[in-house]
């Protein structure tokens, strides 16, 4: 039974923990007084040349606004100056896709883009 009280405890602690990381993200959302869309999740990051690779769930085109969010640090706003599927340079990028940003700051996956 102890055993099973710990993960318990444990499995609490994250979900308590996610909700309010959520609750700190609407928060911040209203104080800059924009509408923010979830645009997706960072499935990984290339750290010598600062790309993410981003499964996207709205469009997203060349020229539009991000912000990426996570960690304790990390918050930050870029215009998308190039973006690319397999390789190949891309305008647009339809939801479902799964595209690779250059980025100017450190990210890493699991972190979250919104679409300013």
């Amino acid at each position: 039974m102890v055993v099973k009280k710990k993960a318990a405890k444990k499995i609490i602690k994250k979900k308590v923990a996610k909700k309010s990381i959520k609750k700190v993200v609407k928060k911040v959302a209203k104080k800059l007084g924009k509408k923010e869309k979830k645009l997706g999740k960072i499935t990984h990051y290339f750290d010598k040349v600062k790309v993410i690779v981003v499964k996207l769930s709205d469009d997203l085109s060349i020229g539009e606004t991000i912000r990426i969010v996570g960690g304790e640090n990390t918050d930050f706003k870029q215009k998308i100056a190039s973006m690319e599927i397999d390789g190949e340079k891309i305008k647009k990028a339809k939801k479902g896709k799964v595209i690779g940003i250059k980025v100017k700051e450190r990210a890493r996956e699991g972190y979250k883009i919104f679409k300013i």
